[in-house]
């Protein structure tokens, strides 16, 4: 003959969880009336809250013996498991723990454009080493969209130039500082000899930096309402080279004021108002919604904003 085993299956969708507080209170005191008391309860309440678990459990679970309750082998096979899983879901209910950036080990990854780098990145991992040595930041360049990549975790945090496009929801933004278009020439480039006009201006060859790959931008838009139209001879899509091949050649680009202002304290460049009005941009920080209270998230985002705030001092030649 073949044993029978009796089958009791908990469906825990029906089942208070917070029986399992009281189990676990009766087990450690083997009384109801020390269990009622630790947990702040009455004893019917508690001796009501055993009732329902022996019922949901198919067990006795605790059983009368000599100096209180004893527990079944079904009670004390559960003890340890039961012990573990509460204060595992204490830690995960609990308050985060204050964040302390000295002594903090974690990552944090950041996507942006090399302009994003360029500008904020020397001055992040300088304060970075000081206040946070424990953190680490990985720079992420992903697609077109920034807010794709923070809403699916590809990263913690975006720096881009602020757009329609980032009014999506569970994004947050905030700004960060005001850009403006300069232009740079090699320091000896003969169009210096003369002042500059929109037509000398289109006249040249230019550089362009096309982070997308594509061509045209606002430096086009304002030539062609003038009815003029300039040659990019060289266009790539690297804040990084340009400057470098302008330097050496009678290119002229035209870039971000920051990024022109550090090229032009090593590299033999002049910085030259634009001869034409163009349009300036915003850059702002980007995050997703989920990470916005927690308190390490906070406090990048906080030292970013900080060492963001305009340059003071700085002037063009």
């Amino acid at each position: 003959m073949h044993a029978v085993h009796e089958s009791h299956d908990v469906d825990l969708q029906g089942l208070d969880l917070n029986l399992l507080v009281v189990l676990d209170a009766l087990l450690s005191t083997r009384s109801v009336t020390e269990a009622a008391r630790r947990l702040h309860l009455s004893q019917s309440a508690t001796s009501h809250a055993l009732a329902r678990l022996r019922e949901a459990l198919g067990d006795a679970l605790l059983v009368r013996g000599r100096g209180g309750l004893t527990p079944t082998v079904r009670a004390q096979q559960m003890a340890a498991p039961v012990k573990v899983a509460l204060e595992a879901v204490r830690e995960a209910v609990a308050r985060p723990r204050p964040f302390d950036p000295l002594t903090a080990r974690r990552g944090f990854t950041v996507g942006g454009a090399d302009y994003s780098e360029f500008v904020l990145l020397p001055a992040l991992m300088r304060r970075m080493g000081a206040a946070a040595p424990g953190i680490d930041i990985a720079i992420h360049i992903g697609g077109a969209e920034l807010t794709d990549d923070l809403t699916d975790g590809a990263c913690d945090l975006g720096i881009g130039v602020d757009r329609s496009t980032h009014d999506r929801p569970g994004i947050r933004t905030r700004a960060l500082f005001a850009e403006r278009l300069v232009c740079v020439v090699r320091k000896d480039h003969p169009a210096l000899a003369r002042r500059w006009t929109p037509q000398r201006f289109a006249a040249m060859d230019h550089a362009l930096i096309a982070p997308g790959g594509r061509p045209g931008g606002a430096v086009d838009l304002a030539l062609a309402e003038l009815g003029l139209q300039r040659r990019v001879a060289l266009m790539t899509p690297h804040f990084l080279a340009a400057p470098f091949v302008v330097a050496q050649t009678d290119l002229v680009l035209t870039l971000p004021e920051r990024v022109a202002l550090a090229f032009a304290a090593v590299v033999p460049l002049v910085v030259v108002p634009p001869p034409l009005p163009l349009p300036g941009f915003s850059i702002v920080l980007l995050w997703h919604e989920r990470t916005h209270d927690d308190p390490a998230h906070r406090w990048l985002r906080q030292q970013i904003a900080e060492l963001a705030a305009p340059a003071r001092g700085a002037r063009r030649r």
